[in-house]
């Protein structure tokens, strides 16, 4: 049974991926914030629906450099087959109001936690001669989207870290994959309740996507048949980014 960590595992879309992830076989670690009840939940469930299997929960700020590292440290070694990095921080401000503090912090969560836990489970992937890491991107690194510029600019990072990732580590049997979700149906999109219907209605299949269909594609991403597929930036947003967005 092979072992896989995702990060931010607790709920939405992590709680998703974790799900997923243990019904394809896979033992899960996943970390969480201020999550907690959530996570002990989650992890109690699994173990009970899937007996053998282990689902291990560690508290961990992202944004907590030092903790990062003993965190990182801790797991060195430890042999895992796969990452998903799913956690992120968002930061909306028009790109000439930014601040450059919340930006930062927005871009240590998103981007540079995945790059140290990235080089904490790469030797032993390497070592092995197999290794997924699959990172949780968005659709708002690459099409422009007014007030998005500090998030962007970080879920723009990991497709060219990753992209690079996946050249070095190829021969090695290591693949490399981002997936750029469009609107997903979860609590991070509750602010935006009062524009929901206008948003969907620009979005070609004329709906959010569900935690479930980006969890499903991370969990293909970890499987035998995806194993050709690297350096991929694959969308799910309906059709989103493949509209001109000009409306009659």
């Amino acid at each position: 049974m092979t072992r896989v960590l995702v990060t931010g595992g607790a709920k939405g879309v992590g709680a998703a991926i974790v799900r997923a992830l243990v019904a394809a076989g896979h033992d899960v670690d996943f970390t969480y914030r201020s999550s907690g009840d959530a996570a002990k939940a989650l992890a109690d469930e699994l173990m009970q629906a899937h007996p053998g299997c282990t689902i291990t929960a560690h508290e961990i700020d992202l944004a907590d450099k030092a903790a990062l590292d003993a965190f990182c440290e801790s797991i060195e070694g430890e042999g895992f087959f796969g990452l998903v990095h799913n956690a992120g921080q968002p930061y909306d401000a028009l790109a000439a109001m930014m601040q450059q503090d919340k930006a930062e912090a927005a871009m240590q969560v998103n981007f540079w936690s995945l790059t140290r836990i990235a080089k904490a489970l790469m030797r032993g992937m390497i070592r092995a001669k197999a290794g997924r890491i699959v990172t949780i991107g968005s659709v708002a690194a690459l099409q422009g989207n007014p007030g998005n510029a500090a998030y962007a600019a970080s879920k723009g990072a990991l497709i060219s870290y990753c992209r690079t990732l996946s050249v070095e580590t190829a021969k090695r049997g290591v693949t490399v994959n981002v997936i750029a979700p469009g609107f997903i149906d979860t609590d991070m999109m509750a602010p935006y309740a009062a524009y929901r219907e206008n948003m969907e209605k620009q979005i070609p299949a004329g709906r959010f996507a569900k935690p479930e269909e980006v969890a499903g594609l991370a969990a293909f991403l970890l499987s035998e048949p995806a194993a050709y597929i690297t350096g991929a930036v694959l969308p799910i947003d309906g059709g989103l980014t493949s509209m001109l967005g000009v409306h009659r």
